[in-house]
């Protein structure tokens, strides 16, 4: 009985098409926020990565300025009798002090890389730690996502959907 529809044969293919849309309540749908930030530095192991690396950093800036005075040194003294040199003498030493700056500089770009590099690998157990915190917080309370709120990437998540995580993962990562 085509003549009692009130839809189209075109309107019931086009509604059939649609996905149904699935609107979940609040109570469904559950949100974790958290400060990264602010997590990462209530961690003890945090705090020993920054003092290896802090130690790490020390030898390497101490390195740094032996090497800087050791040529500043021999560059005052070149200063001192270059005009009284032979001229090969002069730019044997001129190169050599050339040389000395190149090698202090690829050191210097040499231990930042180090220094990156050892940051990274210290940082990814901590790191480790704080995903497994969140996937086990994430899991027993049934959260759907949950969101890092640094840097204001977040300005807004409401109240009544969200939930500020921040201080039991720092309790679960003491």
């Amino acid at each position: 009985m085509p003549a009692f529809s009130t839809l189209s044969a075109q309107e019931t293919v086009q509604q059939e098409a649609q996905p149904v849309q699935y609107k979940p309540t609040a109570l469904q749908m559950k949100i974790g926020y958290f400060s990264y930030n602010e997590v990462l530095h209530t961690m003890s192991d945090y705090l020993s990565v920054l003092e290896v690396l802090g130690n790490l950093r020390t030898q390497y800036e101490s390195e740094m300025r032996n090497a800087e005075k050791e040529f500043a040194e021999k560059y005052e003294a070149f200063l001192e009798v270059q005009h009284s040199l032979a001229a090969a003498i002069r730019e044997k030493r001129q190169s050599e002090l050339q040389n000395m700056m190149e090698r202090n500089v690829a050191f210097k770009e040499e231990a930042m890389r180090q220094l990156a590099e050892a940051e990274e690998k210290a940082m990814l157990p901590v790191r480790k730690r704080i995903a497994d915190a969140i996937r086990k917080v994430g899991g027993e309370r049934a959260y759907v996502v949950i969101v890092n709120t640094d840097s204001n990437a977040c300005p807004y998540l409401s109240p009544t959907m969200a939930e500020d995580i921040t201080t039991l993962l720092k309790d679960i990562l003491k």
